[in-house]
């Protein structure tokens, strides 16, 4: 089974694009493990209650795709690889954001952290 670890967040648009790239590889037998961060969860919220990771699950598990949700809270790049690092990912998939150049310098970038702390391979949904 090739697995393949998802980033979303609360965006929908985003969430379904990670959707739609991963609905297009050529691979069969596919898992896919959605992964939201809660940086701050003093209510309890799951990813259950994330409305973008129900679309994205929607749109994968109507192309036959197995998925599974993994919620942690922290910081979002560092929760993605720990969550590929023990599933042991053969992929992980995120969608990067629209960002000016300074916005990037000033506050980072997920999609740039996950990239630069992970051996895998990683695939990055256009805006």
């Amino acid at each position: 089974m090739y697995t393949i670890v998802a980033g979303v967040d609360t965006d929908t648009g985003r969430a379904r694009r990670v959707a739609e790239e991963i609905t297009g590889l050529p691979i069969d037998d596919v898992h896919v493990i959605l992964t939201h961060s809660f940086e701050k969860n003093p209510e309890g919220a799951s990813i259950d209650q994330v409305g973008a990771a129900r679309k994205a699950r929607n749109l994968l598990e109507s192309h036959g795709i197995e998925v599974s949700f993994e919620e942690r809270s922290g910081n979002p790049a560092t929760i993605v690889n720990a969550v590929a690092d023990d599933a042991d990912a053969d992929l992980i998939c995120v969608a990067g954001r629209e960002r000016s150049p300074a916005g990037k310098a000033v506050f980072g970038s997920v999609t740039q952290d996950v990239i630069l702390n992970t051996d895998r391979p990683v695939l990055v949904c256009g805006n």
